[in-house]
C-alpha cells in the first residue's frame, strides 16, 4: 500500500483529472506519458478502483474518481495557499498565477505589464491561457480570468485593467470597392464576412451593434473562420471580407489605409477589459503583486 503514503501520486491523478489528457498533465508535471501512466495504475491498483476512464481521444474520472477529485483540490489548493503564504513572510513573494484571456487581452495588456513583474519578482510564475470561451474559472482551476466588465460574472471581485474600447468594422479598400459600403448592420448579410469561433459553445461570435438606442446582433457568414482575433484581421487586410475587432488593433491599418471602418455610427462603447477572481479566494501577495501591476493607476 505504498502509494497510500506517497502524496505525488495523489498530485498526478488531481493533474490528469483536472487536464483530461496524460499529455498535457506529463508536460505540467515535468515528468514522461509513460511515467505518468504507470504512476496512475499503481494508484488505482492500491486503492483497488478505478478512478480514470480512459479512451483513445479522452481520458475522464470515474464517479469515485470525481468524488476523490472534488475532496483533494480544495485541500492541495490551501497547501499551496500555505506554501505561497510562507514565502510571503520571508519578504518573497512567490507562487504561481494561471489567468485565463483572449490573445488580444495577453498581447495588448497582460504580457507588457506582467513581463515586468516577472524581472522584478523571480519567483513569481505566470501562466496566461489564451481562452475566447468564457471559461468558469473556478471550475477550470484558474486563479484569475479577464473579460469586458459586462461579461464579469456575479460574485467575482473585478479590477478594470483596460479603459472603454469598441468592436469596429472593417474591410480592405478593395473589398469595398467591389462589393460595396453597408449602410447598416442588416446589410452584412449581404457581404463576406470573416467570422470568429467561440470554442465554449462551438458557434461564432456575434456582432453586436447600437444606434439611438436600438441594438443589432448581428449573425454573419463568410468564406474562413478563425479562432484567433490576430488572423480575422490579417484576412481582412488580404481582402476576404469584412471584420469585426478591437479598434486599437486595426488603428494603425486605418491610419495607412491597408484597411476601412464601416457602420461607425453603429459603434458603441464596451466597459473595457477587467481582471476578476472569485471573492472566496484566499488572497496572496504574488496575486496582490499581479493585480496592482495590471489595474488602470487612475481607475
Amino acid at each position: 500500500m505504498k502509494s497510500r503514503d506517497n502524496l505525488n501520486d495523489y498530485v498526478a491523478f488531481v493533474t490528469v483529472a483536472r487536464e483530461k489528457s496524460f499529455t498535457r498533465a506529463a508536460a505540467q508535471l515535468g515528468v514522461s506519458q509513460s511515467a505518468l501512466s504507470h504512476t496512475i495504475r499503481g494508484l488505482e491498483s492500491s486503492l483497488g478502483v478505478r478512478l480514470l476512464t480512459r479512451t483513445t481521444r479522452s481520458v475522464s474520472p470515474t464517479d469515485i474518481g470525481l468524488r476523490l477529485l472534488d475532496s483533494l483540490s480544495p485541500r492541495f489548493e490551501e497547501i499551496s495557499n500555505e506554501i505561497a503564504a510562507i514565502g510571503d513572510t520571508l519578504d518573497k513573494p512567490a507562487g504561481t498565477i494561471r489567468i485565463s484571456a483572449t490573445d488580444y487581452a495577453i498581447q495588448t495588456i497582460l504580457w507588457p505589464r506582467l513581463g515586468k513583474v516577472l524581472k522584478a519578482y523571480p519567483d513569481i510564475n505566470i501562466e496566461l491561457i489564451n481562452d475566447y470561451g468564457l471559461t468558469d474559472i473556478v471550475a477550470n482551476r484558474f486563479d484569475a480570468g479577464v473579460r469586458l466588465g459586462e461579461q464579469v460574472t456575479n460574485g467575482m471581485i473585478s479590477v478594470r485593467i483596460g479603459p472603454d474600447m469598441r468592436f469596429i468594422a472593417v474591410a480592405s479598400p478593395e473589398y469595398l470597392g467591389t462589393h460595396g459600403i453597408p449602410a447598416t448592420p442588416h446589410q452584412l448579410a449581404m457581404h463576406r464576412c470573416i467570422n470568429l469561433r467561440l470554442p465554449s459553445h462551438g458557434g461564432f461570435y456575434v456582432w453586436e451593434f447600437a444606434k439611438d438606442g436600438k441594438e443589432v446582433k448581428a449573425r454573419v457568414d463568410g468564406q474562413v473562420v478563425f479562432n484567433s482575433v490576430y488572423q480575422v484581421v490579417d484576412a481582412a487586410i488580404d481582402g476576404y471580407g469584412i471584420a469585426h475587432v478591437p479598434e486599437d488593433l486595426v488603428s494603425e491599418q486605418i491610419a495607412q489605409g491597408t484597411l476601412q471602418q464601416v457602420l461607425d455610427e453603429w459603434t458603441p462603447y464596451w466597459d473595457g477589459l477587467h481582471i476578476f477572481y472569485s471573492s472566496r479566494r484566499q488572497s496572496s501577495r504574488a496575486m496582490n503583486i499581479v493585480i496592482d501591476a495590471l489595474r488602470i493607476k487612475n481607475a
